[in-house]
This record gives structure tokens, C-alpha cells and sequence, in this order.
């Protein structure tokens, strides 16, 4: 059984490219006083590994995130409720269109 995550918090993201760049950090005890907010787990690496969006307490979207050896975005893992998307990318970590 492991330990508890050790989340850091942020306010928003910006940009579309995935991972996503999580911005305007915020401290646990200021999460009291929001509706909507982001938490991340970090990889051995600094790269995020997940990321999730919070509104009332209830996780409403989650990204799982994979990287290659060299650093690259090789798998995204898309939670929006019910709906589950997986994205392959290209070398270069970029999403690869079917």
C-alpha cells in the first residue's frame, strides 16, 4: 500500500499542448476558499505525471501522462467523466492524428 500523493496545487493552466503547464501555484491552505482548482503529481523527474481539475472537491478532469527515456510525451491518458481518451504521440511529443 503506498503513502499519500504528494499533490501541488495551481490555480490554472495555460497553452493546449499536453502535458499541461500548470500556473499560478497555490498552498494547501488556500485551497479552502476555491470552487475549481488543479492538483499535480510530479515524476523522479520534475515532469508532471498527473494532473487533475477539482470543482467542488470532485476530481472533473484527469490527464496520466508517460514519457519516453529522452523526455518526450510518448502516451496521455484523458479522463473527462465517463469519456476516457488515449493519445499516442510522435517523437516529438506532439499527438498523433488517426
Amino acid at each position: 500500500m503506498s503513502g499519500p500523493k504528494d499533490y501541488k496545487y495551481f490555480l490554472t493552466y495555460s497553452g493546449v499542448r499536453m502535458p499541461l503547464k500548470l500556473v499560478e501555484p497555490l498552498g494547501p491552505d488556500e485551497l479552502g476558499n476555491r470552487n475549481t482548482y488543479f492538483r499535480a503529481t510530479y515524476d523522479a523527474d520534475g515532469r508532471v505525471a498527473t494532473c487533475e481539475k477539482l470543482v467542488y472537491g470532485e476530481v472533473e478532469l484527469s490527464h496520466v501522462y508517460a514519457y519516453r527515456d529522452d523526455g518526450t510525451l510518448s502516451h496521455a491518458r484523458i479522463e473527462l467523466g465517463d469519456e476516457v481518451t488515449d493519445v499516442d504521440c510522435d517523437a516529438r511529443g506532439a499527438p498523433i492524428r488517426c
